[in-house]
């Protein structure tokens, strides 16, 4: 059997940070826009120390309601650093993660919502 072959994601055509509402809105060639939280793209951080280094290994990430962005730096020209007021700035984001992350924003986070509820912890700073 062939296995499918996925197209990459389109590139972005533009990316604004709204600090005070603490989102960074990204448009994607295709007509796709998408308003990702800060706290969204903190807790889905795509860098070893969230993720792991496999199935199992994920940390949950509490506390990160506040958090936002503090800067975004272009890597190359296939994903982005952010850089978030917590000190956090592992993991490159790149378009295929981004365009990701947008298209399945809500099961996202009601999964995450919903591990924060079996933990017993909280999106709120301690």
């Amino acid at each position: 059997m062939c296995a499918a072959k996925v197209s990459p994601a389109p590139t972005p055509s533009q990316i604004k940070l709204h600090q005070i509402s603490r989102i960074l809105e990204v448009s994607f060639e295709d007509g796709q826009t998408f308003r990702l939280s800060c706290e969204f793209l903190r807790v889905y951080s795509p860098s070893a120390e969230v993720r792991g280094h496999g199935v199992g290994q994920e940390t949950l990430q509490v506390g990160k309601k506040n958090v936002g962005i503090e800067s975004v730096a272009p890597v190359g020209n296939y994903a982005l650093q952010l850089n978030f007021t917590d000190g956090h700035n592992t993991g490159l984001y790149s378009w295929d993660l981004l365009y990701d992350l947008g298209l399945r924003q809500e099961t996202l986070w009601n999964d995450y919502l919903a591990r924060l509820e079996a933990a017993s912890q909280s999106r709120d700073p301690s």
